[in-house]
């Protein structure tokens, strides 16, 4: 029995940023040279998991931020969240507490659970197959709209209105005029087709560890839970058979369809899939969906995008796919056939038993 479920998603990304406090990240592909746009693994399983949590109609377990105003000076603490798998997001994403209190108060044992889904950067297919573009410098302008409520208000560096006066002797002795306009810097988007994978661990899925070395769970919350209806099986405890059957179609459903909710409105990519491949081997999602280099390759590295199949229901194609590989068979209902193939495997494995 294989114990690792393997996905791979190939989508189509079309000017748009993955990020929005630093700009677009990118890193440097070391054979090309070539700038590569990418998103963390962070990023996606964030997105993965608010897919997941708003399929479910459910939030998020709740998190506290803790502050420390020291001298003057508001300072990050770790944030508490609950690290209880009673929360599907948390069962999925997996939580860690290592509370630092004062004093004699020395906090509580460290717990941590590592998530059963592994998610990797979003990262372009191959070099050549996606590209990172500054894009030009736009504008803010209000030039065309009524003067009256589109005011243009000058303030000195400590934020005190300038005199009219003063204003108009700056305006005339630079030769400048107000205008109803402001630059906005360059930014960087990205283009191409880009890939994601993700392994999740059915060992781990719906099972929390009571052990005592590196525990995951406090003791208050293994009694609660085993008052909730979960079996304890060895060290383990394994999710109720009506939760797991709750979350493995919202699982499935965010594996496929999850999006980067922090991406920008003017530069909104709906990201369309065009390939899925499933497998219980890390090696065959990565044989199923890749590039090959053409014939060209050392004078001008060029790349086509490959399918193979791997298996029965291991490869699903959308007719997104023919905008690449105008030959390749596809299905309309692709998506909705990896879906219900994910639901089957995840159902498929004993849980009870790992």
């Amino acid at each position: 029995m294989r114990h690792t479920l393997y996905l791979r998603g190939l989508r189509q990304v079309n000017h748009t940023v993955f990020a929005v406090a630093d700009g677009q990240k990118t890193y440097r592909d070391p054979i090309t040279g070539r700038p590569q746009a990418y998103s963390s693994g962070q990023q996606v399983k964030r997105s993965l998991l608010d897919t997941f949590a708003d399929e479910l109609g459910q939030e998020r377990a709740p998190v506290t931020f803790y502050k420390v105003l020291d001298k003057g000076s508001l300072k990050d603490r770790e944030p508490h969240s609950a690290c209880d798998p009673a929360y599907p997001d948390q069962l999925i994403g997996g939580w860690m507490r290592a509370e630092k209190r004062s004093g004699d108060d020395k906090g509580g044992r460290p717990i941590r659970r590592r998530a059963p889904i592994s998610v990797s950067a979003f990262r372009p297919l191959h070099p050549t197959l996606a590209s990172v573009d500054t894009e030009e410098a736009l504008t803010f302008d209000r030039r065309d709209s009524n003067p009256a409520t589109n005011k243009v208000i000058v303030r000195d560096p400590k934020g005190n209105p300038v005199s009219d006066e003063d204003l108009d002797a700056f305006l005339s002795d630079n030769n400048q005029t107000l205008r109803r306009l402001n630059f906005l810097a360059p930014q960087k988007r990205a283009h191409g087709l880009f890939v994601y994978d993700v392994a999740v661990d059915l060992r781990r899925l719906f099972s929390v560890s009571m052990a005592d070395e590196d525990p995951e769970l406090d003791s208050s919350t293994i009694e609660k839970l085993k008052g909730e209806g979960w079996d304890e099986v060895g060290t383990t405890l394994v999710a109720p058979s009506e939760m797991q059957e709750q979350i493995i179609p919202a699982l499935a459903y965010a594996l496929l369809h999850w999006t980067i909710t922090s991406n920008q409105s003017r530069t909104f990519s709906p990201m369309p899939p065009l390939a899925v491949a499933l497998a219980d081997r890390a090696d065959k999602i990565a044989v199923a969906i890749r590039a090959d280099l053409g014939e060209a390759a050392l004078r001008r590295p060029s790349a086509q995008v490959q399918f193979d199949s791997v298996g029965d229901n291991s490869l699903f194609v959308t007719p997104v796919a023919r905008g690449v590989m105008p030959e390749v068979e596809a299905d309309v209902n692709a998506m909705d056939r990896a879906q219900a193939e994910i639901e089957r495997r995840l159902r498929a494995y004993d849980y009870g038993a790992a």
